[in-house]
């Protein structure tokens, strides 16, 4: 695959707790083994607050939408937290944290913490809940991040992300972008759910346009 020579940075904006953003996740693995040179940027919206009642996800539907769109089926321990307030905010500061301290690893921690929420029903509320993924990663992050609010770090991204949604004109998560020197793209992850690799093709022939 060729590597880009221009300037191509790749925005995911998302929530841990957020299944659409949990199925759009492989969109990103795939862009970033085919094109290692495009900086990533995951910004986590911090969205679930604990005020959030997650049970709306499937009084709405939504869980349905998200299952026959992406052909998955989500695991029952997930569905059993969705009784439960849902709160990502220790994820959030997590993932800040990563996106600027261990960028070479903050999309595997992306992914660790989504196969332990989705999968196996890990709600990721409180410091515990995070020890294992610490330990398989070796990684050592702050004892902030696990304060039970927004940390300043967090709070600070978020601003940046609000700037970026006002220009896309959506609050919608997730969201993917792809900046190429100075023009964005909004690419519809809807078209590539069942097939992730399929969304290398639609990055490419963004490079070549603008190359």
């Amino acid at each position: 695959m060729t590597t880009p020579r221009l300037s191509a940075q790749l925005f995911f904006i998302y929530d841990t707790h957020c299944p659409w953003s949990y199925v759009v996740t492989p969109l990103i693995n795939e862009i970033v083994k085919a094109f290692p040179d495009i900086e990533l940027h995951l910004w986590h919206t911090a969205f679930f607050d604990g005020k959030n009642n997650s049970t709306s996800i499937s009084k709405n539907e939504g869980l349905n939408q998200v299952e026959n769109l992406a052909n998955i089926s989500f695991s029952s321990n997930y569905k059993k937290t969705l009784d439960i307030s849902t709160n990502s905010i220790l994820s959030a500061n997590l993932m800040t944290w990563a996106q600027h301290k261990i960028p070479n690893l903050a999309l595997t921690l992306l992914n660790a913490l989504q196969q332990a929420h989705f999968e196996q029903g890990n709600q990721l509320a409180k410091q515990s809940d995070f020890d294992g993924i610490i330990t398989s990663l070796k990684i050592s992050p702050p004892a902030k991040a696990f304060k039970d609010k927004l940390n300043n770090d967090t709070l600070v991204q978020l601003e940046e992300i609000y700037s970026l949604q006002e220009i896309i004109n959506t609050e919608a998560i997730p969201a993917l972008l792809l900046a190429i020197n100075d023009e964005l793209i909004l690419l519809n992850h809807n078209f590539y759910l069942t097939e992730p690799k399929a969304i290398i093709d639609a990055v490419q022939i963004e490079l070549n346009r603008l190359t």
